[in-house]
């Protein structure tokens, strides 16, 4: 078509008409003079738009599948991530527990010593220069951690600090076989040297080869001389083993620490030793052993308090006179007991046991 005056007059023209009919398609509302017209034009164009829609919708639909799968797979990648976090988070959780409840331990431990500590915490297992049980701690010269410190946990006795750099430590552990400390018997004040063994329990000598020792008993540091390297008072450990003297001037004992090296993972530098020796203070309760159950066994007597049945289900006269402590008399021929007067005899006399004559009673 070309664009000519007719043409732009027609344009005109049914644009106006467009606006007269919605102008009054609005005001008359509901009861619309242009209502029907609607209808007769939805009853022959519904059709014709279903049709033309279930034929374009499978390509739409697959088009926006297309364009919406980048950002669903981002969705799904968000969502793993966020699973992710929220695993490690209930993890650290965990162990955020598990860290406060060994921290509340060793605090406990030190404020019944009046330990001095600075906590710190194990980032290094074992030394760079050899073999040793050694630990590397997160605190150093810097936070005024020196040599020959005292290490604790809330078990007991860690070891002592060995080597000091500017922000880190080196720990020697008690279990170290190049480790020995003083140690004092629980109540009995025995003393002797606890050494190391690796994962065996420590050996510890006492100095009183007579020394009345049983196991489980418990002990702990002696102290140092200005309490360096050891401060006194800290749980070492529990007797598991009591070797004979066999007249040996000192006596060798099995000891199980309180400390598990193998998961360290808070410790305690004691940085300012106790006024007064704490002695036993700082062992932990001993646990009361489980009571063992006992089974008392009743016995019914019989009705009479003295029969017995023999295994036909008869009173045992023997038995009767077992139990009540009676010796049965035994039987002469006629089958009455002695003592009872026997049947006259043909003769006129009695029947008497032999030695019960009247003649010889005479004589």
């Amino acid at each position: 078509m070309r664009d000519t005056r007719e043409s732009r007059l027609l344009l005109v023209l049914l644009i106006a008409i467009a606006f007269a009919l919605i102008t009054v398609d609005i005001r008359g509302g509901e009861e619309s003079p242009v209502d029907g017209a609607r209808q007769a034009a939805a009853t022959v164009f519904g059709p014709v738009e279903n049709g033309v829609a279930s034929a374009v919708n499978p390509v739409g639909n697959a088009i926006g599948a297309v364009r919406d799968s980048a950002a669903r797979h981002d969705r799904v990648a968000a969502l793993q991530r966020e699973n992710t976090a929220l695993k490690q988070r209930l993890g650290s959780d965990d162990r955020n527990r598990s860290r406060v409840r060994e921290l509340d331990k060793m605090l406990k431990a030190a404020g019944a010593g009046q330990y001095g500590i600075k906590g710190a915490q194990v980032i290094a297992i074992g030394a760079a220069q050899g073999f040793s049980w050694t630990i590397t701690i997160d605190m150093g010269r810097n936070d005024g951690i020196t040599r020959d410190m005292t290490v604790i946990n809330g078990e007991g006795l860690v070891g002592r600090v060995t080597t000091v750099g500017p922000n880190t430590a080196t720990v020697l552990l008690a279990n170290d076989p190049g480790f020995t400390v003083g140690t004092r018997m629980e109540k009995s004040d025995e003393l002797g040297f606890a050494t190391g063994q690796g994962d065996r329990p420590l050996s510890v000598q006492l100095l009183n080869g007579k020394a009345k020792i049983k196991k489980g008993d418990r002990l702990v540091t002696f102290g140092s001389s200005k309490d360096k390297p050891f401060v006194p008072g800290v749980p070492v450990g529990e007797v598991v083993r009591v070797d004979p003297s066999g007249g040996d001037l000192t006596r060798t004992l099995s000891v199980r620490p309180f400390v598990g090296f193998t998961k360290l993972d808070l410790v305690g530098v004691v940085v300012e030793a106790p006024r007064q020796d704490p002695r036993d203070t700082v062992l932990p309760p001993k646990s009361k052993p489980t009571p063992t159950p006992t089974v008392t066994v009743t016995v019914t007597p019989s009705p009479d308090g003295n029969t017995e049945l023999n295994p036909n289900g008869e009173a045992d006269p023997e038995a009767v006179g077992a139990v009540t402590g009676e010796t049965p008399a035994p039987a002469v021929a006629d089958g009455r007991t002695n003592g009872q007067a026997g049947d006259r005899l043909p003769g006129g006399g009695d029947a008497r046991p032999d030695g019960d004559d009247p003649a010889d009673e005479q004589e």
